[in-house]
């Protein structure tokens, strides 16, 4: 078997009580091996209504530890209420944790049957909103998010892949079920997976290239260059949105211009030349906020709504957010915060069955709104563009 050897060394010694005490270590069966992983559990969460479920996917001689490390979603987690799943690659025969995910289908371990039978696992414990499941990744778990997006769309509803893309030999098995919102973060002075590609690795810009035809999206892109606020980092970031996609699908390149095999955002920057202009964990969660499975797909929305749901419209939204219950309830309070945390608006004895909000004075970005009734209490999100 032939196995490409890459991406990213990150060899951390330091203390796991780092991490909250919802940091959670576990094992499961899959393809009769014993598979471990880390679940983060936000501190909002109470398990009343499902939430959001994140896989985060380590680069090739990493680990779930050092992953939780580097690219940091806790933060983010805690004020958004999703998950975090941080699971453990195999060892190849180097003795290097690694996703098998250069090889053709059914060669080696079976990574997207483990992250599947993962994901049943934590959805079986966990109240999880089986609509708003992603993946992410560094470098080989970059590689093995775009895996996913091809082979496990059925659960997968948007990936972001950091410093990663699609390798030659796996390529040809993606087939994707749906329409697949799709961001790429990559450094242009890569020497790990270069931007240009090689002859394992597909170029960056046709990773994009295929998920843009994919997806039916415009052909030019909406161009943005990145204010350069940090000039220390040595880098600079350019954003490229190609919208119009079918179910209203993305694919979002940043381009990171003399970046290095890293992060963006990190805290981390002693592993290479890292862009500091954007936060890659922030970036990548108001990209996958967006998305929920049975929009880009053909279930029902009857199938999966539940008594007492919440509608926002438009979302995202550029002038206003109309909130309505869909039950009898009136809606009592309406509390508004910031992806921080920060309560942006408090509004308390409405008595109404809808309630309009300005966004007047709002800057672009995601939100969390929770709604207060008689018989309902319920958080979401909406976004202003």
């Amino acid at each position: 078997m032939r196995i490409k050897l890459f991406i990213l060394s990150l060899s951390f010694l330091v203390s796991c009580n780092l991490f909250s005490q919802t940091t959670i270590l576990d094992t499961i069966e899959s393809g009769g091996l014993q598979r471990n992983f880390r679940l983060y559990v936000p501190t909002a969460y109470d398990g009343s209504e499902p939430v959001p479920l994140v896989l985060n996917l380590h680069g090739y001689t990493s680990d779930a530890f050092g992953q939780d490390l580097y690219a940091n979603f806790r933060v983010i987690a805690d004020t958004a209420n999703f998950l975090i799943v941080l699971p453990n690659g195999t060892l190849d025969g180097f003795g290097q944790r690694y996703w098998n995910c250069f090889t053709e289908p059914g060669i080696g371990v079976d990574d997207v049957a483990f992250l599947s039978d993962l994901i049943d696992s934590v959805s079986a414990n966990y109240n999880v909103d089986a609509n708003r499941i992603y993946s992410t990744g560094m470098s080989n778990g970059g590689f093995m998010s775009h895996t996913l997006a091809c082979e496990l769309s059925n659960k997968i509803a948007a990936i972001a892949s950091v410093a990663g893309s699609m390798d030659e030999d796996r390529f040809p098995s993606c087939d994707p079920q749906h329409p697949m919102p799709v961001m790429q973060i990559h450094g242009t002075a890569d020497e790990t997976v270069p931007y240009e590609g090689n002859f394992d690795f597909m170029p960056v810009e046709s990773v994009v290239d295929y998920w843009k035809e994919f997806n039916n999206c415009d052909a030019a892109a909406e161009f943005t260059s990145i204010p350069d606020v940090i000039p220390g980092d040595s880098c600079t970031a350019e954003h490229y949105v190609y919208g119009g996609g079918d179910n209203n699908v993305n694919v979002e390149l940043f381009k990171i211009i003399d970046g290095g095999h890293t992060w963006p955002g990190t805290a981390l920057t002693f592993l290479g030349v890292t862009n500091l202009d954007i936060n890659a964990c922030k970036e990548i969660w108001y990209f996958f906020s967006r998305y929920r499975l049975d929009e880009l797909t053909a279930i029902s929305p009857e199938v999966i709504s539940t008594k007492n749901k919440i509608s926002i419209q438009p979302n995202p939204a550029s002038e206003f957010i109309t909130i309505t219950t869909e039950s009898n309830a009136l809606i009592n309070a309406i509390i508004v915060s910031d992806l921080e945390g920060r309560k942006i608006m408090e509004l308390q004895n409405l008595a109404v069955k809808n309630y309009s909000v300005s966004l007047e004075n709002y800057k672009r970005g995601i939100y969390f709104i929770q709604i207060k009734s008689d018989d309902l209490l319920s958080t979401t999100s909406f976004i202003k563009e």
